[in-house]
């Protein structure tokens, strides 16, 4: 699962997060103790390497940027060797710019690495151009479902309602 909130303990170093991911194969006494197996601790450091923290496992967690956090985050993710992983708006606390960098991660978890995502999304800017297929939900009821080009204005508005405004050419 990757989280809104990166949900990191930020007084452990950034390997010790990605550790965390292997709690549910590691021994309770192990794991209070953040006493991992070697083997453990490689593939932490693996999974740092794929979201581009390879150099950052001796840091604190409470000094990252936020996509940094997210991107620790993801590699937690990647810890417990997921076949897919739930994405519950896992920008939202990120600028523009790191919603980008953030989203191609969790695209190559898809593309590259062929794990399942499913990502909840309240930007439709990054639905059009990081889903696959679309979902939308209006007060708990399927409104929509296709590939994101199939969003054009006259379903977004059945989603949004008819006094919604976007600010993209797509969705004319």
């Amino acid at each position: 699962m990757i989280f809104q909130q990166f949900n990191l303990v930020k007084r452990h170093t950034v390997r010790d997060n990605v550790l965390s991911g292997a709690l549910g194969r590691t021994g309770t006494l192990r794991s209070l103790l953040l006493l991992f197996p070697e083997a453990d601790r490689a593939e932490a450091q693996a999974c740092l390497e794929r979201v581009g923290m390879g150099d950052r496992g001796d840091s604190r967690a409470d000094a990252l940027s936020g996509g940094q956090q997210q991107r620790v985050a993801i590699a937690r993710a990647l810890m417990q060797r997921p076949k897919l992983i739930l994405a519950d708006e896992p920008v939202a606390s990120l600028d523009p710019a790191l919603r980008n960098s953030v989203m191609r991660h969790v695209e190559a978890l898809n593309r590259e690495e062929g794990i399942t995502v499913i990502c909840s999304l309240h930007d439709l800017d990054l639905m059009k151009r990081y889903a696959t297929r679309a979902v939308a939900l209006r007060e708990g009821k399927l409104v929509a479902e296709g590939k994101p080009d199939a969003f054009d204005l006259p379903t977004l508005r059945s989603i949004y309602g008819e006094e919604a405004e976007f600010g993209f050419e797509a969705a004319t």
